[in-house]
C-alpha cells in the first residue's frame, strides 16, 4: 500500500471511529440542499444488482408535528399520559427527521440483500453527515412497525421502514464508548 492509500485509509478510519450518535441538537435549521447532498453520497452504498431499494421522506419545519403525533398515537394510554408532551417537544426541537424506506422483495435472498444495502446507505449518510459537522441518530423504535404510523407517514404496502434518522447540528457530542477488540471475536482457519 502506498503512502497516499495509507493517508486515505487513516482519514476514513478516523471518521468511522469518531462518529457518534447525537441525541441533543441545536435548534439551527438544516438546509434541505445539504441533506440532499449527504443522501447523494449515501446512495453509493453497495446495492446488489443496482436495485437501489430505498426512498426517503424528509420532515422539517411544521411537518415535524404530525410526524411526532403519528408516533405518539402508537403509544398505550399510560405512555401517552406520561410521555406525549415530552416526545412532541423533543421531535419539534430536532431540525429534521428522515424516514428511510425500502422496497420489500418477496424473495428472501433479495430481501436480505436489500436490507443490508439500505443499512449501508444509512451508515454512509451518518458518516458523510459527521464529516460535514451534522449529527444523526438512527432510531428503530417499535412505532416504525405500526400500520397506523406507516400509513400516516406515507409508507406503502410492500415497504419497510429501516430507520427514522434525527438530523441536526450537535448540541452535545456523546463521549467515546470503547468497542471490543475484533481479535476477541475472530476465529482464524488456515488449514484443514
Amino acid at each position: 500500500m502506498n503512502t497516499m492509500q495509507n493517508e486515505k485509509l487513516g482519514a476514513i478510519s478516523e471518521l468511522i471511529k469518531n462518529r457518534r450518535s447525537v441525541r441533543a441538537f441545536k435548534s439551527d435549521p438544516i438546509d434541505t440542499g445539504l441533506i440532499t447532498e449527504l443522501l447523494n453520497v449515501a446512495v453509493w452504498a453497495p446495492t446488489h444488482g443496482l436495485r437501489e431499494p430505498w426512498r426517503f421522506i424528509l420532515y422539517k419545519g411544521e411537518a415535524r408535528k404530525p410526524l411526532a403525533e403519528a408516533m405518539i398515537r402508537t403509544y398505550t394510554a399510560e405512555e401517552k399520559e406520561r410521555l406525549a408532551a415530552q416526545k412532541l417537544d423533543y421531535f419539534m426541537q430536532i431540525p429534521a427527521h428522515l424516514v428511510v424506506v425500502m422496497n420489500e422483495d418477496p424473495r428472501q435472498k433479495q430481501w436480505e440483500e436489500d436490507f443490508a444495502c439500505v443499512c449501508c446507505l444509512i451508515q454512509n449518510f451518518q458518516l458523510a453527515a459527521w464529516e460535514a459537522g451534522v449529527g444523526v441518530v438512527w432510531k428503530t423504535n417499535p412505532f416504525i412497525h405500526s400500520p397506523n404510523f406507516r400509513e400516516a407517514v406515507g409508507v406503502k404496502p410492500g415497504e419497510k421502514i429501516v430507520g427514522l434518522l434525527h438530523i441536526g447540528y450537535p448540541e452535545q457530542v456523546p463521549a467515546v464508548r470503547q468497542r471490543t477488540d475484533a481479535r476477541e471475536k475472530l476465529i482464524i482457519k488456515e488449514s484443514v
